[in-house]
């Protein structure tokens, strides 16, 4: 007994004075624990939303205080006219808009019944159906704190309006992020895990000492994950066109030239792991984590980033597929252009452009 205790302590020591291991039992669960557990909400946070009074008499403008204080809307428009809604919604300015129809106390109070108008972006369905629900019920117990004494409580119609995915369908939301997680998982995890296999190997010393040199040593390494890359992108875009009738509504070569850098940037991301690890088990395991869980649960793929508390969406910002998921929406769904996802291409660029002069300097510093 005594030596089987013995051989115990001596297994908890390794355990115990091994950093990876500790990372592994402990640092994980406690990470995934923290991700899901904030990011996995129903809750309705900071949504920026328009306002169009139409009335402007004391109850619009009580209801809209009402709605603002509720903690979970922001004011960020007040557009005058109907043809600026889409032009928010596509630049992504608001998620929802409001609008109050003419002498909107004086239909509550004398005809027992008033109308507002709620548009939605729809192109995360699960978000813009919770959105309306709040706005909802916020109006529901407005009417019955102000008419607390009517023995008949006067009503709001409430109009809906989903726009750029009128009948809810889930594919809208899914096929876009969707190909950010497949060309995260092709470009990025595979590139990484193949070089870190040529140096596990002891091969990457002799194609360094052969006539190749060190950018076509990677080139060739990149490019057949590249093509792959494009022909999967090319592949979910047929089959969401075809199969589940998700639209193409902006420019489709704007949309491939979108792709086209995402995959660069990917690529780009591996070679920067590859350049930190030296086995493919560790490889594999940094770019699940690092990669793969990331760009499932902060990117906005499932669950919307505004959604998560501020130290998350700090970290979600800079996770690439929360911007090229967005770029996806905006350009499928939304029919937006370049002057609406300027932004977000910029960021890709400067993202990938840091991966790769990271990864030369780190490479260079290898070879001596």
């Amino acid at each position: 007994m005594n030596r089987f205790i013995a051989f115990l302590r001596k297994e908890f020591f390794h355990i115990f004075r091994d950093p990876r291991t500790l990372v592994i039992l402990f640092g994980i669960p406690i990470a995934q624990l923290l991700l899901f557990g904030y990011v996995l909400t129903n809750e309705v946070r900071n949504v920026k939303i328009g306002i169009v009074d139409n009335s402007k008499d004391y109850l619009s403008i009580k209801l809209s205080e009402r709605i603002l204080s509720s903690g979970y809307f922001l004011l960020a428009a007040t557009p005058a006219t109907e043809s600026e809604y889409e032009g928010l919604f596509r630049s992504s300015k608001v998620k929802e808009i409001i609008v109050f129809e003419p002498d909107f106390a004086r239909n509550l109070i004398k005809e027992g019944k008033a109308g507002i108008q709620v548009i939605a972006d729809a192109s995360e369905p699960n978000a813009a159906q919770l959105i309306v629900n709040y706005t909802t019920a916020i109006a529901n117990d407005f009417v019955r704190d102000e008419f607390v004494k009517e023995q008949k409580l006067p009503g709001i119609a409430i109009k809906v309006r989903m726009l750029f995915n009128e009948n809810m369908r889930d594919a809208y939301n899914f096929i876009p992020g969707l190909i950010a997680v497949i060309l995260m998982l092709i470009s990025a995890m595979m590139t990484a895990i193949t070089i870190t296999r040529e140096k596990e190997s002891g091969t990457m010393e002799i194609l360094l000492a052969s006539p190749l040199k060190p950018i076509q040593i990677i080139l060739g390494k990149v490019v057949p994950y590249m093509i792959l890359s494009i022909v999967n992108a090319l592949v979910v875009l047929i089959l969401g066109y075809f199969v589940f009738e998700v639209p193409i509504v902006g420019s489709l070569s704007l949309l491939l030239a979108e792709i086209l850098l995402f995959i660069f940037l990917a690529l780009s991301l591996g070679i920067l792991i590859s350049t930190f690890v030296n086995n493919q088990v560790t490889a594999l395991a940094l770019s699940g984590f690092v990669l793969m869980l990331p760009s499932i649960l902060l990117s906005g793929f499932i669950f919307p980033v505004k959604n998560m508390p501020i130290a998350l969406q700090i970290i979600a910002n800079l996770m690439p597929p929360r911007w090229f998921i967005e770029i996806n929406r905006t350009v499928m769904l939304k029919g937006g252009g370049l002057a609406e996802i300027w932004p977000h291409t910029l960021i890709l660029i400067g993202m990938s452009l840091l991966f790769i002069v990271i990864s030369i300097r780190k490479f260079k510093i290898r070879l001596q």
